[in-house]
C-alpha cells in the first residue's frame, strides 16, 4: 500500500508539481493535497464554519460618517456580512501535513459567456444572487438580477489560464469559489493562503487553502486579496473593488523612462544589429527569397524574385515568426534583407505604443490614438483619471485589451472600475477610452453600425523614414446597430467577424464603400479623411523612428516591413470649433493575414516586393505617406 501512495504521489508531482511550486503550496501538504483530490474529499466542515455578523444594531441609526465607514467593509456583497472561523475544538497547526482542504467552485466562466450562462443554467442565478446578498425572487431569470450579478461578481471572481491549447483556450479563465470560500475575508495579515490549481486527472480546477500559522478555535480564516503585491499605493488600488476610495494621485501618464525601453529589449531577448553600410544591389539582380508564408509562395510572381528551401543562400528572409538576432545576421550577412525591423514591437504591441505616442501629444497621448493606460504600471493614474471623469459627469466607458493577442480575445467593454482593476490579474493588459461617438455607417440590411478600416503600409526605410500605403484599405463592420449598451453583445460592438462562431462577415470592397460613405456623409469627401489618416500614420512612423533603439525602431538598412493598421473613425471638434472625423488608431499588426488583399488583388505581393526590395513604385498601387 506505502509503494501505491509513492507511485501515486510521484504521479501527482509529476503533473502538478511546478504549478505548487508556482503557488508557494508547502511541500508538505502535496501528499495531503494528493489523497484528497483522488478521493474527493472536502473536510473543511471539519475544521470550519461560517458565522454572520451582525454588523450594526439595528435600533442604531448611522450618522453619515458611521454609515460611510459600513459600506467600507471589506466583506463582498451587499447583504449580511459573514466570515469563517476554526470550529475544531482542537484548532488547527500549520505543521500538520493534513492541514491543507479543497474549496469547490461554484461557478466557472469566461467573461464572454457570463451573461448566457446567468440567463440559461438552471438555479445558477439563484445561488450567484445569494450568494452576493443580491434581493432575487422567483425562478425565471430576469435582466435587472443577471445585470446586477454582472456588475457584482468583480467582487468574488478569481482567475486562472491554462497555459497550453489554442489561442482561444489560453483565454483567460474566472471562477467563484463556493459559499464557504466567497465568505473568507480580507486581511493585510492572512491566516490562509489559497490558489487555484487545475486538477489534470479530471480536468477541473479547486481551490487549495492552507495556513500560514496555529490557529485556536474561533479564530478567523482570513487570506490577502492583494497577494504578492507589496507596494502600498498599488495594494489600495487592487484593494478598491473591496475598499473603495478616492485616489488623491494625478492622471497624467508621461512617457516611460529610457530604462523601460531597455528592459523589454533585454525580455525580447532582441540581439541589435552592429553598424553596416546600406547593401547596392545590382539593377537586373534576381532576389532569393526563403520564406514560410503560402500567401508570399502562393502569390509572388515577378521575375526579379525566385524562391529557395536553402535560408543559408537566401537574399531575403521573409519570416512569419520574429527574428531575434539581428546582430550576428549584420555581422556574417549584412547584405541579407529581413522583412521586420529591430524593436518595431514598439509599434505591435499595445502598451509601448501607447507609450512612444506620448512623443507627440504629451502626459494624454496625440489625438489619433485613444487615451490608454498601461495597468502593469498605471493603475493609480488610469483609476484617478477614472474617478475624475465619473466626478465630471463624462463618459466612463473603457476597454480592456491584452498587450498582445488579435482577433478581438479576452477584449472588454466596460464601464465599471472594479471589472476593470481585477482584469488586470488574468494577463497584462492595456486600457483605452471606448470610442463612445463612433462615425457609424448605414448598412441596409441592420441601420448605423460601427465599421473600422484597414490600411496596409510598407516600411522601405527607417532612417531616412520612407514609407508607404497601399492603395486599397479593408473594411470590417459590426452586424448590430450601434447604441452605448448591452456591452458584451460581440456584434454590436465589435467588427472581426472572421472567427466568430455562426456571424455574418459583411464585405464591401473599398471602391464601392467610397460612394455609399459620401453619400452618407456629403460634407466629408473621403479624400480629406485619408488624409487626416496618413497625417497620422505619418506622426505615429516619425516619433516610432525619432529616438535610438531600443528607445525607436532601429534603423536597420537591411531590415523591410509591412504592418496592418486598423483605425476607426471618431466624432471630435477641431480647435476651430467644426465637426470632424478623427481617425483613432487601434493597433498596429506584424505581418498581417494578407489572404483578402491576394483573393482580390493577385498582384498585391508583386506589388509589395517591388516597393520595398526594388525601389520601384510605379504602377504598384502605393502612395508615399512620407
Amino acid at each position: 500500500m506505502a509503494g501505491e501512495g509513492e507511485e501515486a504521489l510521484a504521479a501527482f508531482v509529476a503533473l502538478h508539481g511546478a504549478a505548487l511550486r508556482a503557488s508557494r503550496v508547502p511541500t508538505q501538504y502535496w501528499e495531503s493535497l494528493s489523497r484528497k483530490l483522488r478521493g474527493e474529499i472536502f473536510d473543511a466542515g471539519d475544521y470550519f464554519g461560517i458565522m454572520q455578523v451582525e454588523e450594526v444594531d439595528e435600533e442604531e441609526e448611522l450618522d453619515e460618517e458611521m454609515e460611510e465607514q459600513f459600506e467600507k467593509k471589506p466583506n463582498p456583497g451587499n447583504g449580511p456580512c459573514f466570515k469563517v472561523i476554526v470550529t475544531n475544538e482542537n484548532g488547527l497547526q500549520a505543521s500538520n501535513p493534513n492541514s491543507v482542504f479543497l474549496v469547490d467552485h461554484a461557478w466557472t466562466f469566461r467573461v464572454e459567456h457570463a451573461r448566457h450562462q446567468l440567463r440559461h443554467v438552471p438555479g445558477l442565478l439563484h445561488r450567484m444572487a445569494n450568494l452576493m446578498g443580491i434581493p432575487f425572487h422567483g425562478e425565471i431569470p430576469d435582466e435587472g438580477s443577471i445585470e446586477h450579478v454582472l456588475q457584482e461578481m468583480w467582487k468574488y471572481s478569481q482567475t486562472y489560464q491554462l497555459s497550453q491549447g489554442t489561442a482561444e483556450e489560453k483565454v483567460p479563465v474566472w471562477y467563484i469559489m463556493d459559499e464557504f470560500g466567497s465568505r473568507i475575508q480580507h486581511s493585510d495579515q492572512p491566516s490562509f493562503a489559497a490558489a487555484p490549481l487545475f486538477y489534470m486527472p479530471q480536468q477541473i480546477a479547486y481551490t487549495v487553502l492552507w495556513p500560514l500559522r496555529d490557529l485556536e478555535t474561533g479564530d478567523e480564516v482570513t487570506r490577502d486579496y492583494a497577494h504578492g503585491e507589496t507596494d502600498r499605493l498599488i495594494r489600495k488600488c487592487v484593494l478598491l473593488p473591496w475598499v473603495p476610495e478616492v485616489l488623491d494621485v494625478s492622471s497624467s501618464t508621461p512617457e516611460p523612462p529610457d530604462e523601460y525601453y531597455q528592459a523589454i529589449l533585454a525580455e525580447n531577448k532582441e540581439k541589435l544589429p552592429v553598424v553596416i553600410n546600406p547593401p547596392v544591389y545590382a539593377k537586373d539582380k534576381v532576389f532569393k527569397v526563403f520564406t514560410d508564408i503560402p500567401q508570399v509562395l502562393n502569390n509572388l510572381t515577378h521575375p526579379h524574385f525566385v524562391f529557395t528551401d536553402n535560408e543559408g543562400e537566401a537574399d531575403i528572409l521573409y519570416n512569419f515568426s520574429h527574428f531575434k538576432d539581428y546582430r550576428k545576421l549584420s555581422e556574417e550577412r549584412p547584405a541579407v534583407i529581413v522583412n521586420q525591423f529591430p524593436c518595431e514591437n514598439l509599434l505591435t504591441v499595445k502598451d509601448c505604443l501607447a507609450s512612444i505616442a506620448r512623443r507627440a501629444g504629451g502626459p494624454d497621448g496625440p489625438r489619433w490614438l485613444p487615451r490608454t493606460f498601461n495597468l502593469e504600471t498605471e493603475l493609480p493614474q488610469f483609476i484617478s483619471c477614472f474617478q475624475q471623469r465619473d466626478r465630471r459627469g463624462e463618459d466612463n466607458h473603457w476597454i480592456c485589451k491584452p498587450w498582445n493577442l488579435a482577433r478581438s480575445l479576452d477584449t472588454h467593454i466596460t464601464n465599471n472600475l472594479n471589472s476593470i482593476i481585477r482584469h488586470r490579474e488574468s494577463s497584462p493588459k492595456v486600457v483605452c477610452k471606448y470610442i463612445e461617438e463612433p462615425v457609424l455607417f448605414e448598412r441596409e440590411d441592420v441601420g448605423l453600425v460601427k465599421f473600422d478600416v484597414r490600411y496596409v503600409v510598407l516600411l522601405r526605410s527607417a532612417r531616412p523614414l520612407q514609407l508607404y500605403s497601399y492603395n486599397v484599405f479593408w473594411l470590417r463592420f459590426s452586424n448590430r446597430v450601434f447604441s452605448l449598451d448591452d456591452l458584451d453583445d460581440y456584434e454590436k460592438h465589435f467588427t472581426v467577424m472572421n472567427y466568430a462562431p455562426g456571424a455574418t462577415l459583411k464585405q464591401v470592397h473599398c471602391e464601392d464603400f467610397i460612394p455609399l460613405f459620401e453619400k452618407q456623409y456629403p460634407e466629408y469627401p473621403w479624400t480629406t479623411v485619408q488624409a487626416s489618416i496618413f497625417k497620422a500614420f505619418a506622426e505615429l512612423f516619425q516619433i516610432a523612428t525619432s529616438k535610438p533603439a531600443p528607445l525607436g525602431i532601429c534603423d536597420y538598412p537591411s531590415s523591410r516591413a509591412i504592418y496592418a493598421i486598423d483605425l476607426m473613425l471618431k466624432w471630435d471638434t477641431s480647435r476651430d470649433g467644426k465637426r470632424i472625423m478623427q481617425p483613432q488608431i487601434l493597433e498596429v499588426n506584424f505581418n498581417p493575414d494578407c489572404d483578402r488583399a491576394c483573393k482580390y488583388h493577385p498582384t498585391f505581393f508583386n506589388d509589395v516586393f517591388s516597393t520595398l526590395f526594388l525601389d520601384e513604385t510605379d504602377n504598384c498601387h502605393v502612395t508615399r505617406i512620407v
